[in-house]
This record gives structure tokens, C-alpha cells and sequence, in this order.
């Protein structure tokens, strides 16, 4: 026995018109380019409220990334474990927000800069201590997450 063909004309059985993909990732797009922005002023005024001094350790850049990955165990853990979220949360924070909040490209420039100046245990120190200080961050976090969540519903 033949399968009908489906939605063409004459099909037996006609599908449902398909959403186009635009349409259907127009909505996550315009999250994601909102929360970016969101979070790269966030960035910025962390920036200007604790500003690198010429030539020091880049503490801002360094605590930005660490405190933006903490959010992110954080976050995962809440959106996976405990409340279901609506489609676009995921992309408007954990993309938009926390990725224009944390910043590895400017991680790559202090570090370039550390070797520039001369700096070589300063800079091998902070390109081994920022992966390793985000890494913990978010391993940390959604163990701190999952350990109060248990806590509140025993």
C-alpha cells in the first residue's frame, strides 16, 4: 500500500502550513540582540566603577567573567531542575545577557597585552586563573543552587 504524498495538491491528507524560519527565529534574534546589549552595559559599568589601572592585573575583566559564569550555574540549574522557562528566557539571559556580560574577547586582549608589556608570569597566571576561576564559578554556583533548592523543598 502507497503512503500519500502530504502537501501537495490532491494529497489525501494536507499538512499544516509551515512557520517560516524567520518567523520562528526572528523572536530569539531580538532577545538575544537585547539581553547582548543589556549585559554589555552591565560590563561596561563594571568598567567604569572599578577601572584597570595602566599596566595592573585585570581584576575587572577577571571578576566580570568569574561572577557572569557563577550566574550562569545558577541559572541552568533553575531553568533545567526547578521551573520550566518560556522559549526565550534561555536566549534573552544565558546568551544575551550573561554573553554580553562576560567577556572573553577582552580576556584575549589583557592577556596580549600582559606579553606585550613584558609581563609573561602575570599574563600565563591570569590566561591559566581565568578559565580555571570561571569553570569553578559555574561548578560552585549550580552546586550551591541544587544544595539551597533541596534545602527549601525538605
Amino acid at each position: 500500500m502507497a503512503v500519500p504524498r502530504t502537501g501537495r495538491p490532491g494529497s489525501i491528507r494536507a499538512t499544516a502550513p509551515r512557520r517560516s524560519a524567520w518567523r520562528i527565529q526572528a523572536p530569539v534574534v531580538a532577545v538575544v540582540a537585547l539581553g547582548g546589549g543589556t549585559g554589555a552595559a552591565a560590563r561596561y559599568a563594571a568598567s567604569l566603577w572599578w577601572p584597570t589601572p595602566a599596566g595592573g592585573f585585570p581584576w575587572t575583566t577577571f571578576g566580570v567573567n568569574a561572577v557572569g559564569c557563577a550566574v550562569i550555574g545558577v541559572f541552568m540549574v533553575v531553568i533545567t531542575e526547578v521551573r520550566p522557562a518560556h522559549r526565550l528566557v534561555r536566549p534573552f539571559f544565558g546568551t544575551g545577557v550573561l554573553g554580553g556580560f562576560t567577556t572573553f574577547s577582552t580576556y584575549a586582549v589583557d592577556s596580549r597585552s600582559l606579553f606585550a608589556d613584558g609581563r609573561v608570569p602575570t599574563g600565563l597566571a591570569y590566561l591559566a586563573a581565568t578559565p580555571l576561576a570561571a569553570l569553578t564559578a559555574v561548578w560552585l554556583a549550580a552546586w550551591a543552587a541544587r544544595r539551597v533548592l533541596k534545602w527549601r523543598r525538605s
